[in-house]
C-alpha cells in the first residue's frame, strides 16, 4: 500500500522550490546539482526526490509559475475598467511590486529560460508575448498617434527595459523600495523627465552595478 503524503507536504515542497530558485538565480541552472539543493534544504538527496521528479521540473516550475503570475496581473488591471494612463499607471506598479517579491524568480527566468525544451520554452515565451501585448494596447490606446507609427511595442520594451533589471540594483532593504520607484517609473515613462517628482524623503544613493 503506497505511504500518503504527509500533511505538511505542499509546505515542504514549496520551500524547495523557493530554495531551488534561490539557487539557480545565484549560480545559473547549469551550476546547480540536486546535490546542492538537497543540501541547501538541509535534507537527503532521496528525501529530495520525494517531493519533485528532477531538476528540469523545478526550472519549467519557476519560470511558468512567474509568467503565470504576470498573465494574472494583467488581467487583474484589466477588470479594473481604466483609462488606458491609469490602466498603465496600475500594470507598472503592480508589475513593479511582484517583480519585488520574486526577484529570484525573476532572475531565472531572464537568465535560464533558454534551458526550457522546445515545446516548454515556447509555452512560457507565449505568455510572456501575451503580457507585452497587453502593455502596448494600453500604450496605443494612451498614445493613437505612437500605436499608427508603429511605436507602441518598441515603447513596452522600452518600459520593461526600465523595470525588468530594476532587481540587479535595487536591493531589500534600503531606504528607497519598490513602491516608491513604481510611480517614478510611471512618472517618467508617461510624462518625461521633466515629470518626475522626487519623494517626500532625505536623498538616498544608488549603487550602480560595475
Amino acid at each position: 500500500m503506497a505511504r500518503g503524503r504527509s500533511p505538511d507536504f505542499d509546505l515542504n515542497r514549496e520551500s524547495i522550490v523557493r530554495t531551488a530558485a534561490r539557487l539557480f538565480a545565484a549560480q545559473g541552472y547549469p551550476g546547480t546539482s540536486m546535490s546542492d539543493l538537497a543540501r541547501a534544504c538541509g535534507i537527503s538527496k532521496p528525501l529530495l526526490y520525494h517531493y519533485v521528479d528532477d531538476k528540469y521540473q523545478l526550472l519549467l516550475e519557476i519560470t511558468d509559475g512567474h509568467v503565470s503570475r504576470l498573465e494574472a496581473l494583467v488581467a487583474e488591471v484589466d477588470a479594473l475598467r481604466l483609462a488606458p494612463a491609469e490602466r498603465l499607471r496600475q500594470l507598472i506598479g503592480r508589475f513593479v511590486h511582484e517583480y519585488a517579491q520574486a526577484r529570484q524568480d525573476h532572475a531565472v527566468l531572464t537568465q535560464d529560460v533558454k534551458f526550457l525544451e522546445t515545446r516548454d520554452r515556447n509555452r512560457v515565451l507565449k505568455k510572456e508575448r501575451h503580457v507585452v501585448a497587453a502593455f502596448a494596447a494600453t500604450i496605443g490606446q494612451a498614445r493613437p498617434e505612437l500605436a499608427r507609427a508603429a511605436l507602441d511595442k518598441p515603447l513596452t520594451m522600452l518600459l520593461f527595459g526600465m523595470i525588468n533589471w530594476m532587481y540587479t540594483w535595487l536591493k531589500p532593504g534600503g531606504s528607497l523600495g519598490h513602491d516608491d520607484i513604481a510611480p517614478i517609473v510611471a512618472d517618467l515613462f508617461l510624462g518625461g523627465l521633466g515629470a518626475v517628482r522626487a519623494p517626500v524623503a532625505a536623498p538616498v544613493s544608488v549603487e550602480v552595478p560595475d
